[in-house]
């Protein structure tokens, strides 16, 4: 999968610290054109569905399990967007260790939809489904105002997906 870009925390060190973390993300499509967004009140941000990977599940089996359970959508992949890498600093995560996190984000249609089913963490973030066209999405992120570190990470890695979906079915 391509490389779109890199991101690192100026606060993370190269230590024996690090936890490896993989997710799936995915930029869908309705019968309609429509693209669910993942609204996180608590950070005031917006996110892609998507999560990670947990241990024995391929990329593909877990992005359509996060779709299920974040967007409560049956989907179909169609083609990849490609990968993020971002290094965060426990000076900003505070999870303990730092972090190395790739993301696959791949392009996907919506065959069904149903009701999300949040994780308890994603309720208390109070994390609100919304669909908008791709390029209104696009112009969301670009006016996000993250209130943590967190938030800016997944802003700039999202931003960069979507920008990168709207030039492939261009």
């Amino acid at each position: 999968m391509k490389l779109l870009k890199e991101f690192k925390d100026p606060d993370f060190k190269e230590n024996s610290n690090i936890k490896l973390r993989e997710a799936s993300r995915a930029v869908l499509f309705d019968e309609n054109g429509l693209v669910p967004i993942l609204f996180v009140a608590s950070g005031k941000f917006h996110k892609l569905p998507g999560g990670g990977i947990d241990k024995g599940e391929t990329k593909e089996n877990a992005l359509l399990r996060e779709a299920l359970e974040e967007v409560g959508a049956k989907i179909e992949i169609k083609s990849e967007v490609g990968k993020i890498i971002e290094y965060r600093s426990d000076k900003n995560i505070h999870w303990g260790f730092d972090m190395k996190q790739i993301s696959y984000c791949y392009l996907g249609k919506i065959l069904s939809k149903g009701k999300p089913q949040f994780t308890e963490k994603e309720m208390i973030e109070e994390f609100e489904l919304v669909w908008m066209t791709l390029d209104k999405a696009i112009e969301t992120f670009e006016n996000d105002k993250p209130t943590n570190v967190e938030g800016r990470f997944i802003l700039d890695r999202d931003l960069t997906f979507l920008k990168e979906a709207r030039k492939m079915i261009k």
